[in-house]
């Protein structure tokens, strides 16, 4: 609890985000001292004047007590980088934020995610074909991600809920704060049965310029993004972007070419988004066709946490951040594809390894 006040306080400063974070960890290898260190040695840290000036600022006007006192009141919780909670997906991606408020509760289960995003101003051909697929990934076991946003998130949300499935929130203001106000009910709902998250402090409230960052954690907590019905200037586009460069698969279903509603998803599909007509489509492109028997395997295994034998040793030997296909995998491993295959499935299971789309894998650790 003493070092997540200054988490907190970090969160509170400005310009000061995770990669000057990261380096003040790395230099001063505590959060506490890192807050707590005078301005020449922010300097040798890294940070520029005006960074030092924002964080000596902060430090005056801050009580960081009270701010614990805060997200007590609010009923919500706080993951920091150094919190084992931390959702794993998300701890991976460039950018990660190093503070995430909670109201709800995130599980194991939530990492098997599929990002669900789309146009706020949904058709009833938008509406009914997020239901269509939502309510059985859901069923399946996939938590369903999203932004709480009026039109097809907000369809995503309920569809979930309504399967008996978990969902979660991203949202561009505190999670204290319930934007939009329509939605007021769907929180509460998704709270017992899911999470809101936000990288935003308490009170902060939904401006606008708070909705494109957010989309990278969107898109970060899942294992992929599928976009329905999205404009050109859909902010949808910009999460499955997100998706694409963290490595995700992206999904789009396909709309009229009649109307501009739908240019944008269809235009995903063309640059090689992965064409999605049901929900079977998703699962097998995921490889989670048997989502629960890859749950149990994981929890079979999540004691062997590290390589088993000398089969996994090797893989590991030649995975990086790089994707690499597995055929390559088999030679520079001097392995069988059959064998490299199952090896990899298993260590995938134990989250040793991830597979980013078409055969490609990396690293995971």
């Amino acid at each position: 609890m003493d070092d997540l006040r200054y988490w907190i306080g970090f969160n509170l400063t400005p310009g000061i985000g995770p990669a000057r974070l990261r380096a003040l960890l790395d230099y001063f290898g505590a959060i506490g001292r890192a807050w707590e260190a005078p301005a020449d040695e922010l300097r040798q840290a890294g940070l520029d004047s005006r960074s030092i000036q924002s964080l000596i600022a902060a430090r005056g006007r801050l009580d960081l007590e009270r701010e614990l006192r805060r997200v007590e009141e609010a009923e919500a919780d706080v993951l920091t980088w150094d919190d084992p909670r931390y959702p794993r997906l998300l701890r991976k991606i460039d950018g990660a934020p190093p503070v995430l408020y909670v109201r709800g509760a995130l599980e194991e289960a939530d990492d098997w995610a599929l990002a669900v995003v789309g146009t706020r101003r949904a058709t009833s051909y938008g509406r009914e074909a997020t239901r269509r697929l939502v309510g059985p990934l859901a069923e399946a076991g996939l938590t369903i991600v999203s932004g709480l946003a009026l039109g097809v998130d907000g369809e995503a949300h309920e569809a979930a809920l309504d399967a008996g499935g978990r969902t979660l929130a991203v949202l561009g203001c505190g999670v204290d704060i319930v934007y939009p106000p329509e939605h007021r009910r769907l929180a509460e709902r998704i709270v017992g049965q899911g999470a809101l998250l936000s990288e935003y402090p308490l009170g902060t409230p939904p401006d606008a310029r708070n909705f494109p960052p957010r989309n990278r954690i969107i898109s970060g907590l899942a294992r992929g993004v599928l976009v329905i019905e999205a404009g050109a200037g859909s902010g949808a586009l910009i999460t499955a972007r997100c998706a694409a460069e963290q490595g995700r698969e992206v999904f789009a279903v396909p709309g009229s070419i009649l109307t501009n509603r739908h240019v944008g998803a269809n235009m995903l599909i063309t640059e090689g988004a992965t064409l999605a007509l049901s929900a079977e489509d998703i699962l097998r492109a995921l490889h989670l066709e048997r989502l629960p028997q890859q749950r149990q395997a994981r929890r079979d295994i999540e004691t062997q946490a590290a390589p088993a034998d000398a089969t996994e040793d090797a893989l590991l030997r030649c995975l990086s951040d790089e994707p690499r296909h597995i055929d390559e995998i088999s030679r520079a491993a001097g392995l069988p594809v059959a064998t490299v295959s199952s090896a990899l499935a298993l260590m995938e299971l134990k989250g040793l390894v991830r597979q980013v789309g078409g055969m490609h894998y990396v690293s995971a650790s």
